[in-house]
């Protein structure tokens, strides 16, 4: 069987999110955002750290390898091809007779059409790929434009800087933000700390129609009495939680990792 994504990242396909999530973020910490691989390794984590598209992928490796283990026991197999089956019975005048029909065979019958055209109801009023793709590639965009305003602020200007993360946010993110911001409020006018971030790339943790993971990748250039004239630099991989909420993507949670330089 071809590589895999578990593959990929280098996780047994019984590895919990929380193990794929650290392995993926391990793949892409040193890589440029402009390597292939840095593709490559968010392609497998978006499968993989989504339960529904990793349980569809598993399915499709498991008939992958039963496939295989079927062309292989063929070949093994001693015994040769399978006799032809018998021809069809023939009436007396040498016509074919229809086979005759157990009724048990077409109740059994109709209820699988029945059954079956429930299945093509629920599989009609799921999302197609397309509609995921696109409401995915908004969020990302979303995520994109608001993660600047969100880890940015100046302590001369607090309730500027607090009024332009403001429209990115779901309500219940606005009360994590104030909570947040109030702290800054409290230490940022003493040291006169400024903090200009700046989105260099962003790949897809977990998609959907509703509810889109995107992890970005920013760094946040800080000024403060300490440090007046050269910066310091934190490069920070934030999970963005984007959600749709009127037809609009917004910050609904939001986590940072970031190191210093």
């Amino acid at each position: 069987m071809n590589a895999n994504w578990y593959d990929v990242l280098d996780v047994d396909p019984t590895a919990i999110a929380d193990d794929i999530r650290t392995a993926w973020r391990g793949a892409v910490a040193d890589l440029d955002p402009t390597d292939r691989r840095f593709r490559v390794y968010n392609q497998a984590a978006e499968v993989l750290l989504d339960p529904a598209r990793r349980s569809a992928y598993d399915a499709e490796l498991a008939a992958e390898q039963a496939a295989q283990h079927d062309d292989v026991s063929e070949a093994d197999d001693p015994t040769g091809p399978a006799e032809p089956a018998e021809p069809a019975d023939l009436d007396l005048a040498g016509t074919r007779r229809l086979p005759v029909v157990p009724g048990w065979a077409v109740v059994s019958l109709a209820g699988l059409v029945a059954a079956s055209l429930v299945i093509a109801g629920v599989l009609l009023s799921k999302p197609s790929d397309a509609a995921v793709e696109d409401d995915t590639q908004a969020a990302q965009s979303a995520a994109e434009r608001a993660v600047v305003p969100l880890l940015s602020y100046d302590a001369q200007h607090l309730d500027r800087s607090a009024a332009a993360a403001q429209p990115y946010l779901t309500t219940s993110e606005k009360e994590q933000y104030d909570k947040l911001f109030a702290v800054i409020r409290q230490n940022a006018p003493r040291t006169g700390t400024v903090v200009r971030a700046k989105y260099l790339a962003s790949g897809i943790v977990r998609s959907g129609t509703d509810r889109v993971d995107v992890l970005v990748f920013v760094n946040q250039v800080t000024r403060n009495k300490q440090h007046p004239k050269v910066p310091v630099v934190y490069k920070n991989q934030v999970t963005v939680t984007m959600a749709k909420v009127g037809g609009e993507w917004l910050v609904d949670d939001l986590t940072t990792n970031g190191d210093r330089s």
